[in-house]
């Protein structure tokens, strides 16, 4: 007889059956991964052999409520993973996250704007606001992938409304709309696409300019800077980076801080030791500024504070091939990462098994990496799922047996 592994929920084909609502898939996965019959799995959720077998086979759909409601209690089915499953009714299509939805009287205020029956108001795009957000940080436990047509839907929405923007309002539809585009970006990125990521961000950039959004503008620049980064490219992410800080006068404390981390990491990547402590020392006077007061913050810096910036330093380190002070900086950052930083928890911690292999601690380099693994699949592929593939590498080069171990945790969840 098997059981459920503590880990079950985030092997990446049971969370994609779950988000997509197939029961049958999910059956199918969670039986093969407890090792449990049909049989039991029935009594697990009040339904008998024959009817799990129907519903493996798509011959019979889970259309009642009650049931559905008996598979997610029996089978004790993680609430950040139903996030993801779904969509709210609204006239602006998001997720179900919990207190997003708007009142009766805003509600017909939203409607009657998206179908062009009376001007969009201010408390229409408070409440869009919100709702970008709050998906804003649904992202951060669910990460990218579920979240990108919705958010693509929601821009159209933006520009729609667009229409019927007059004055003020019209300057905030703009913003709002770069905002939109910038997080498009990011999730582009997120996925390792880099040509869409850069369309968008450009598109993030233009509709900042045009809003006169200073802070938008610059964590553009910023976040291009970020790519180039991830690709290898330490020369341009300083160039951009430089952009960021000097090119938008009168940014904010934090969104300066952000310019000047990357292009520390930058020069940390092109091994300029001396220019990224430099810039990591700014980049820290900024960001204290910016923790003083995070009410002067724009919206999207809310995960940017002192702990994550600790983490920064980490991955400067890790550049500069200071194991040690990697190991150093990245756990105490990642001690203090609230947990529903998942995506953050598994790229972070990726990091810090490759910065353990590195510094020669293969035992804990292997600890590490294999309490990430869940995660690195479901919501941190590719960057966090290469990270760990480097880690095995290194370990190999060193004939480390750990090495082999984390080669066969990974064929586990490469389906």
């Amino acid at each position: 007889m098997g059981d459920t592994r503590p880990d079950l929920w985030s092997h990446p084909a049971l969370a994609a059956a779950v988000a997509g609502e197939d029961w049958g898939a999910v059956f199918r996965a969670y039986r093969k991964l407890a090792g449990l019959s049909q049989t039991r799995l029935g009594e697990r959720v009040g339904l008998n052999q024959s009817d799990v077998s129907d519903i493996e086979r798509g011959r019979r759909l889970v259309t009642s409520s009650e049931v559905r409601q008996r598979i997610l209690s029996g089978l004790d089915v993680p609430p950040r993973l139903l996030a993801t499953a779904r969509p709210v009714a609204s006239p602006v299509p998001a997720f179900d996250l919990g207190g997003t939805g708007p009142d009766a009287d805003l509600l017909a205020r939203v409607t009657s704007a998206v179908a062009a029956e009376h001007r969009v108001d201010a408390p229409t795009l408070d409440w869009l606001d919100r709702l970008l957000a709050e998906h804003r940080r649904a992202e951060d436990t669910i990460g990218s992938r579920p979240l990108v047509q919705v958010m693509r839907e929601q821009l159209r929405t933006v520009m729609v409304l667009y229409a019927g923007a007059r004055g003020p309002l019209a300057d905030r539809v703009v913003r709002l709309a770069a905002e939109h585009a910038q997080f498009l970006a990011w999730m582009a990125q997120d996925q390792d696409q880099t040509a869409a990521a850069l369309a968008w961000y450009d598109r993030s950039h233009e509709w900042a300019l045009e809003a006169g959004d200073v802070d938008m503008a610059a964590t553009t620049l910023s976040m291009k800077a970020h790519l180039a980064w991830s690709g290898g490219l330490g020369a341009r992410c300083v160039r951009l980076a430089e952009a960021a800080r000097w090119s938008a006068p009168g940014t904010s404390p934090g969104v300066q801080g952000m310019a000047a981390q990357m292009a520390a990491r930058g020069h940390a990547l092109n091994g300029a030791a001396d220019d990224a402590d430099r810039l990591l020392d700014d980049a820290q006077n900024l960001i204290g500024r910016a923790a003083a007061r995070p009410e002067d913050e724009p919206v999207w810096m809310y995960f940017y504070d002192e702990n994550w910036f600790t983490m920064q330093r980490g991955m400067a380190s890790m550049h500069l091939r200071d194991w040690r002070a990697a190991v150093d900086h990245l756990t105490v950052g990642l001690a203090a990462l609230p947990d529903e930083y998942r995506r953050d928890h598994a790229w972070y911690s990726a990091c810090l098994a490759h910065a353990l292999a590195g510094a020669g601690e293969a035992a804990q380099a292997l600890t590490v990496a294999l309490a990430c693994v869940p995660d690195a699949a479901a919501v941190g592929r590719p960057h966090s799922w290469n990270e760990l593939h480097t880690t095995a590498a290194t370990l190999l080069r060193q004939k480390a047996s750990e090495g082999r171990q984390l080669i066969t945790a990974l064929r586990e969840y490469d389906t």
